[in-house]
């Protein structure tokens, strides 16, 4: 699934074409919302929001569309006319006289008024955006450690939306070898160390992966492994899907264990100690 800065990359490419300009045509693959289309066509696009997985398309006629990427949607930008080598189901085509956004297999679509955007039962429990330029290590540190979330193992915290949002399997993996924190262990079994450590690493990961176009592992090392043939993906993690293969700083191999449904890697002997 798109994470946060994958999904505040895919918003920049489209506000890039079409942010500030009129939407000759909206088309709606979804058949409960092709009432939309004439609503929305002819109206100015005015702003591409994301929080967190979630991309908001804000026109001037007070109506946004709001859609989710879920697992396997996805983005396209391209000249009018154009359309990508793909077999996955058109479902959203936001298209000016020159330029065309398509979003494609996505099914959770929908068009909200701003008032609807408050109750939106996605929207309206997100927790803070971790791309948000407001977001800090001292506001995280606040939430890891409130009622709410402390008694909560981390493995399952860092992905919960509406503790913070934008946070997926990939970015929660990279976290936690980062800061040399095991998956079970809960914010009020760290030391102040620890939640330094992760605190930073939340704040700074999901930035870097933003502006690098997803890479989490120190950068002079992918550069180095992409200079010496590696592929692109097997260079951009530090433990994401390298099960079985050695850890970049101690040399034990990485494992996979299954936490919150999804497979969590990790390094164990990185990340068993209590005291980094």
């Amino acid at each position: 699934m798109p994470e946060g800065p994958e999904i505040r990359r895919a918003a920049d490419k489209i506000a890039a074409i079409l942010q500030d300009q009129v939407i000759e045509r909206v088309w709606f693959g979804l058949p409960a919302l092709k009432p939309f289309e004439d609503k929305l066509s002819g109206a100015r696009l005015i702003e591409v929001e994301t929080r967190g997985k979630a991309m908001l398309n804000h026109f001037d006629n007070g109506l946004s569309i709001y859609s989710h990427n879920q697992l396997y949607g996805r983005w396209y930008c391209l000249d009018k006319g154009e359309r990508p080598d793909t077999s996955r189901q058109l479902r959203l085509r936001l298209g000016t006289a020159s330029k065309a956004a398509l979003l494609f297999s996505a099914s959770d679509i929908a068009v909200l008024t701003k008032a609807e955007q408050e109750s939106h039962p996605l929207l309206s429990r997100l927790g803070p955006d971790i791309l948000s330029d407001s977001l800090d290590a001292e506001t995280i540190a606040k939430r890891l450690l409130g009622k709410r979330f402390r008694n909560r193992q981390l493995a399952t915290l860092l992905t919960d939306q509406s503790f913070l949002a934008g946070l997926g399997n990939y970015l929660r993996c990279e976290i936690l070898f980062t800061a040399s924190l095991h998956p079970g262990i809960k914010p009020s079994q760290c030391t102040d160390r620890q939640l330094e450590n992760i605190t930073d690493a939340i704040v700074e990961l999901p930035r870097q992966s933003y502006e690098t176009g997803g890479i989490t592992n120190q950068l002079s090392l992918a550069k180095r492994l992409i200079s010496q043939g590696s592929s692109f993906e097997s260079a951009r993690f530090k433990v994401y899907r390298r099960e079985g293969l050695p850890c970049y700083r101690c040399g034990e191999k990485i494992i996979k264990v299954v936490s919150g449904s999804q497979g969590c890697y990790l390094c164990p002997e990185c990340q068993m100690k209590r005291d980094v």
